[in-house]
């Protein structure tokens, strides 16, 4: 297999901006035309530091002989393959979530258990504008506008997605060029799912550039980046959390600093007094909290009270509710 020598230092040059020179790679393989390109590009740009996984969340017939393909394809170039199984099957409602939160898992434990500090997925700017175009019609802030991050930090444990520059069209003339047998998912084509529709939305209509897309998602990351480091100021000069309580100086601040301490708030109350029900995120939607902040009201939020006086918040652990 031949793979031109400047798509691999394309390659590798845009690992090395997220991590420096890393002693072992761990790559999330499926087999479809994506992952085995990046599966051809990072085994030619990091030769004897790649060791590959493929999750066979045993949704699928034909998965089992996919995640043996991608594991006669490692064993033919000398890259480590282990093929991962959820414990427990997977159903009920959800199931595309589900599947996501257990790959991860699944894979972030593998990768660690081999000695990886990175992980790599291989996710691309189609993949990005796809993600961009459904948060926004969603009516997503900046949090969700700012899509696929290049980087994720996990415990122990860096996830980190270089192809997001790369369009799908470069990735597949990359894999058909390996020669290897290429996997199909036919859950890709199926309109029940959304990004299915928004893919073929995108392919659809003209007006809508995919690399345009991304590149906004980009700004939206540069964006929420500064929101972050802003935010973070603002909790360190005006907050103060006792265990679990927490005083916030909220006057002059625009609202979506106001939405980011409160939600940090809530967090802190719910941490300290080992709170788990009901669920909270940290991309909650407060905004009827916060109207109420701005009253100078009080209301409650996922089992923590919030109140305000002159702009001055006070979260703590909501009182019981009565029974009758």
């Amino acid at each position: 297999m031949t793979l031109d020598p400047q798509a691999v230092e394309r390659f590798r040059g845009d690992v090395l901006a997220l991590v420096d020179q890393p002693t072992r790679i761990a790559l999330a393989v499926s087999g479809g035309p994506d992952s085995m390109a990046m599966l051809a590009l990072a085994h030619a740009a990091f030769p004897g530091a790649v060791i590959a996984a493929t999750v066979d969340h045993r949704l699928r017939a034909g998965a089992a002989d996919e995640a043996a393909t991608v594991k006669a394809v490692c064993a033919e170039i000398g890259v480590p393959h282990a093929t991962l199984q959820p414990k427990t099957p997977i159903a009920g409602a959800s199931i595309q979530a589900q599947a996501r939160e257990a790959r991860y898992a699944l894979l972030a434990d593998w990768a660690r258990g081999q000695g990886a500090a990175v992980l790599l997925t291989a996710h691309h700017a189609d993949d990005q504008a796809e993600t961009f175009l459904m948060r926004a019609v969603r009516g997503s802030g900046v949090p969700g506008l700012a899509g696929i991050r290049a980087r994720r930090a996990l415990p122990g444990l860096a996830i980190l997605r270089p192809l997001l520059r790369w369009r799908r069209a470069e990735l597949h003339a990359v894999a058909q060029a390996s020669g290897w047998p290429l996997a199909d998912d036919p859950s890709n084509r199926d309109t029940a799912h959304d990004r299915t529709r928004f893919r073929l939305l995108l392919a659809a209509e003209a007006l809508l550039d995919p690399a345009g897309l991304a590149r906004a998602a980009d700004y939206a990351a540069d964006a929420e980046s500064a929101l972050s480091v802003l935010a973070d100021r603002f909790w360190q000069e005006r907050a103060q959390a006792s265990d679990a309580e927490v005083m916030i100086d909220l006057s002059g601040l625009p609202r979506d600093t106001r939405r980011r301490l409160a939600r940090r708030a809530i967090a802190h109350v719910r941490d300290a007094a080992n709170v788990t029900a009901p669920a909270f995120t940290s991309d909650a939607n407060i905004e009827a909290l916060l109207d109420i902040l701005e009253r100078d009201s009080s209301g409650t939020h996922a089992a923590v009270q919030a109140s305000s006086r002159a702009n001055h918040a006070r979260f703590r652990l909501a009182p019981p509710r009565r029974s009758h």
